[in-house]
């Protein structure tokens, strides 16, 4: 079952994120991060908290090199990581966008396994919503979708903007987590949130696909987004 979290704002989802992200921290977890504008202000939110149990990892980024404008990881150390203290600071880790996407998925996947085991659960996933219901890295009528068989792949060819390959957690892997937060804000995501976690969802929606069994699914989103779905 899915647990909607309505906050008044983006403000409210953001400060709801962080109020999780820092109490799976605070308990060791293993920490997959999102990409984009609410995320990112969830992670400002958490300059000031004491991460260095936690393990932090990215469910997806693009295949570039860890300064790049488009780069998740980039996004994440600016708003976050450069601003930690080393007793803080948690364990990183990035994925190698700049050895080209299929050399830095199956370097992901190999960390992944040696670091939790051949049946990864992670304590916590944060995750975006695109306007075509996409999620991570997992496009719409992409072949990365389908996957059944891998833990991370490389997307070569993005779904949008912008236009550069990709490297993603698949569907199995997502839905192996302990729990999965989806943070969504504003009026235009509306229409995908209601793709995604509408009754029905629509099977087409990358999005209506992650549904951890046993775990937790969470949305977290503002008033705006939620205007779409019926509760």
């Amino acid at each position: 079952m899915t647990d909607f979290q309505i906050q008044a704002d983006a403000a409210g989802v953001a400060a709801a994120a962080a109020e999780r992200i820092g109490s799976v921290a605070a308990a060791g977890g293993h920490i997959a991060l999102a990409g984009g504008s609410t995320p990112e202000r969830a992670y400002e939110l958490l300059r000031e908290t004491d991460l260095h149990g936690a393990t932090l990892w990215f469910s997806d980024d693009r295949a570039v090199g860890p300064e790049a404008p488009d780069s998740n990881y980039a996004m994440a150390a600016r708003s976050l990581l450069d601003h930690l203290a080393e007793p803080h600071r948690p364990r990183v880790h990035r994925i190698e966008g700049e050895l080209g996407p299929e050399a830095a998925a199956d370097r992901y996947q190999a960390l992944i396994r040696a670091e939790m085991g051949e049946r990864p659960e992670f304590d916590l996933v944060l995750l975006g919503l695109g306007p075509d219901a996409h999620t991570a890295s997992l496009f719409p009528g992409k072949p990365a979708v389908g996957e059944s068989g891998r833990l991370v792949v490389a997307v070569p060819e993005a779904g949008m903007e912008p236009w550069v390959p990709r490297v993603t957690f698949t569907l199995p892997l997502l839905n192996a987590a302990r729990e999965v937060i989806f943070l969504v804000s504003g009026a235009d995501k509306a229409p995908a949130v209601a793709r995604a976690f509408g009754e029905p969802a629509d099977p087409g929606s990358p999005a209506a696909h992650v549904r951890p069994d046993p775990g937790q699914l969470v949305v977290m989103l503002d008033e705006e987004a939620a205007a779409g779905i019926v509760r």
